[in-house]
């Protein structure tokens, strides 16, 4: 979506975003991006945050820009840790994340058994109330 924005902008057009960690991921990218706006003569404009009142075009603004940018680069970064340590957390308790599979041994057995008699894994599948791709995938894993 943003780069169809940025395609479809031209010279005295302003490209709004809404925050500036939804426009650009890195400081590297933010300043890359918003020159390249400039030299095309797009304004760039944050609707909201520390930079909705400030021109990032201006001499005041550059600067700004370029901290705010690395505040945020820095703020994703800490979310990044903070969200690895409390997988490798819960990953230690014996927690796992994702949904409970629907397929336990109980269902594998009752399923190798139907198969072992010839039925389709189609009739088994819908037996059994789990889909056919579901049902494949564990067959595989337990081959």
């Amino acid at each position: 979506m943003l780069r169809a924005a940025l395609d479809y902008a031209r010279a005295g057009d302003t490209l709004c975003v809404w925050k500036l960690d939804r426009f650009a991921r890195s400081l590297i990218d933010l300043v890359t991006m918003v020159d390249t706006l400039r030299e095309r003569g797009i304004g760039f404009k944050v609707l909201t945050g520390a930079l909705a009142n400030i021109d990032p075009g201006t001499a005041d603004g550059r600067p700004m820009l370029q901290v705010v940018g690395a505040m945020a680069e820095f703020e994703r970064s800490l979310i990044k840790e903070r969200t690895r340590a409390g997988l490798d957390a819960a990953k230690a308790q014996g927690r796992t994340g994702g949904r409970p599979s629907v397929v336990n041994e109980d269902v594998l057995t009752v399923a190798r058994a139907r198969k072992a008699k010839g039925e389709s894994v189609s009739a088994i599948a819908k037996a059994l109330g789990i889909s056919r791709a579901t049902l494949y995938r564990h067959l595989d894993e337990s081959a």
